[in-house]
């Protein structure tokens, strides 16, 4: 247990190193949420002031304000309003993400839809958005407002696409490498860049950190699909089997049913055809999981990722800055929260 907690301790200390790091900025970027999401309308009030009470990493702010930190950005407040811009972005599609997946609990708390339903919830994500595109609108570059706009488009189009594959056992690695690039790592990507954006940096480092955001995304992504299936970090607290039950297809199942025997491809099949799969159904899965070795081989996957993140910083000067986020692609690999 010892070997364990110390682990969890230094991988997770990568990403308070970098909230530390911009700390001061943050605090001002959750006022900036809390200022832009007030409304006339009562309901529409109430929904957003129990969004912002989930709380949640912030890690997509966080990679702006740090991108923007290692670039030299220090004069204004530009970080400060986008990094609260692509959070708010992420935010509507949690929003809208909730209602596609039927979702109840999110955070450890009671999803929007589940408390004020999936016509709320769909109008009030799009409010989110709707504000975010006036911020963009306010800071007044067209680079950073192309940006966010076409990322706020991929974002829809991976969520179409994984509705599109739902329930797809047979799904391709390749398609599900589509979707979480679309889905997650898009946001990644645009958050890093715009940090380079901010301090007009050269284009090959404006490329340098958006390679590092996407492939840090794609780690992110892998991990917390792979966290799903990992029955030995359920120690830590996260619930497991969300996707299971939700019939979404992910990483894990994909090398399981690559792997698994005709007999146990048929099994397996048959119990993702279902409209509703049981825990003892779910237990069989994991039992095939741990038999295979599949969540090694979804790590190692993702470690690819993890080397061409950390490679693409390489372009920048020796710095704490670079020191931190060069870290943070182990915590998005072994992060357990």
């Amino acid at each position: 247990m010892g070997t364990v907690v110390q682990l969890k301790n230094r991988i997770n200390n990568s990403y308070y190193e970098l909230k530390s790091s911009v700390e001061d900025k943050l605090i001002l970027v959750e006022e900036k949420i809390k200022t832009k999401l007030s409304s006339k309308v009562d309901l529409v009030d109430e929904m957003t002031r129990y969004h912002v009470r989930t709380g949640g990493k912030k890690l997509r702010a966080l990679l702006t304000l740090g991108s923007a930190k290692l670039c030299g950005y220090s004069k204004g407040s530009r970080d400060i309003n986008l990094a609260a811009c692509v959070e708010l972005i992420h935010a509507a599609t949690l929003m809208h993400d909730d209602v596609i997946d039927s979702g109840e609990i999110r955070r450890g708390k009671k999803t929007l839809n589940n408390i004020w339903g999936n016509q709320s919830s769909i109008l009030v994500g799009d409010y989110l958005l709707s504000r975010c595109f006036e911020m963009m609108v306010e800071d007044g570059n067209l680079e950073v407002l192309k940006l966010l706009s076409s990322t706020s488009a991929e974002i829809s189009q991976g969520e179409v696409l994984q509705l599109q594959h739902r329930g797809e056992i047979d799904m391709l690695e390749e398609t599900y490498l589509k979707i979480i690039s679309a889905k997650t790592a898009s946001l990644f990507a645009a958050a890093t860049k715009v940090g380079s954006i901010l301090a007009n940096k050269e284009s090959k480092m404006k490329e340098a950190l958006e390679f590092y955001g996407k492939n840090l995304g794609l780690t992110f992504q892998i991990a917390d699909d792979t966290l799903d299936y990992n029955s030995e970090l359920k120690l830590f607290g996260k619930e497991i089997g969300n996707d299971f039950y939700e019939d979404k297809i992910t990483l894990p199942i994909i090398l399981l049913y690559q792997k698994a025997k005709p007999e146990e491809k048929l099994e397996i099949k048959k119990i993702f055809e279902k409209k509703e799969r049981s825990q003892t159904e779910f237990k069989k899965i994991l039992l095939m999981i741990k038999k295979y070795n599949i969540i090694s081989d979804c790590y190692k996957k993702a470690e690819y990722f993890i080397n061409l993140a950390s490679n693409s910083l390489s372009i920048f000067n020796d710095s704490k800055e670079k020191d931190i986020l060069k870290n943070l692609t182990s915590f998005s690999l072994e992060r357990t929260f």
